[in-house]
């Protein structure tokens, strides 16, 4: 039995995409060109990939069995495709990252990665793309928030964080002691995005603003610092995503009685395969040994 390397990317992009038609439009074909191409495999194969319906196609339990395998294909073509152009035959991780992560953790694991004989491929993106990313095999190790689970990929906590508001020093509300949210509302206010109790935290706050001005709740966490040190805004975010600018004294934490205790969980995520990855692994590990609040 032969198979298609074209044939296996395009099993990949299809689960990355969900779709048929989004993986045609990603080539450029049309869509029985697709159809065409998956019948094949599932022939050679003699399985069943996917199971299609209305909004798309959905990998089947032999699908994600294979996925692997393909990934490791694909993998060792483009690793043989380096040797012949004379690139350093060194294993690669990819990993991917959340926007607001990425500034936090990227640099301290490739710190401490620095001299290890390995290299990582550094993306973001959002959870659930990770997620998906890693079933397909196209990322070996996610840096996400706490997000569903999903069959065969690892979720391990790294840290829970709480919500805190932070204004820059010097800021007037600095000089007042233990605040509750009503003497915060009318302040220059844009809050870190981190899901729907941002968007709780705005309506409560509304309540007890006197003005229709807009709040804007955006990511990623720099955008908020930059916000709150450089305009004066004061920002509600994770006390982890701004622990390096409360330890140099450029942020204020404030007290506010009556904000709730919401909390911002970041997990690492993985796929476990037959064979173990050194590499992976090491990354893992590296990631594992990182003191977030730090």
């Amino acid at each position: 039995m032969s198979l298609s390397f074209d044939d296996l990317a395009l099993l990949l992009e299809i689960v990355e995409c969900g779709s048929f038609s989004q993986a045609a439009a990603r080539r450029r074909w049309s869509q029985p060109q697709v159809s065409q191409r998956v019948a094949a495999l599932e022939e050679q194969l003699n399985v069943q990939l996917f199971a299609r319906h209305r909004r798309g196609a959905t990998p089947t339990p032999a699908c994600l069995t294979f996925l692997p395998a393909a990934q490791q294909a694909l993998s060792a073509l483009e690793a043989g495709r380096q040797a012949v152009q004379g690139a350093p035959a060194l294993p690669q991780v990819a990993l991917s990252c959340v926007p607001s992560l990425a500034a936090l953790l990227f640099g301290p694991i490739l710190l401490k990665l620095a001299d290890a004989p390995l290299e990582i491929r550094c993306s973001t993106d959002h959870s659930p793309v990770i997620m998906e990313k890693l079933l397909t095999g196209r990322v070996q190790l996610g840096l996400v928030l706490k997000c569903p689970a999903i069959a065969g990929v690892h979720l391990e906590r790294l840290s829970v964080s709480p919500i805190v508001a932070v204004v820059r020093r010097g800021h007037p509300l600095t000089r007042r002691g233990p605040l509750q949210l009503a003497d915060v509302a009318n302040a220059r206010l844009a809050p870190q995005y981190w899901g729907e109790d941002c968007d709780e935290l705005i309506r409560m706050i509304r309540v007890h603003r006197r003005s229709d001005s807009p709040i804007h709740a955006i990511q990623p966490s720099a955008a908020s610092i930059l916000l709150a040190q450089e305009h004066g805004f004061l920002t509600f975010m994770p006390e982890m995503a701004a622990a390096r600018q409360l330890k140099l004294g450029n942020l204020v934490k404030l007290v506010i009685r009556d904000l709730p205790r919401w909390e911002w969980e970041a997990m690492v995520a993985w796929r476990s395969g037959k064979r173990p990855d050194a590499a992976k692994l090491r990354v893992l590990q590296a990631v594992r040994e990182l003191n977030l609040m730090q």
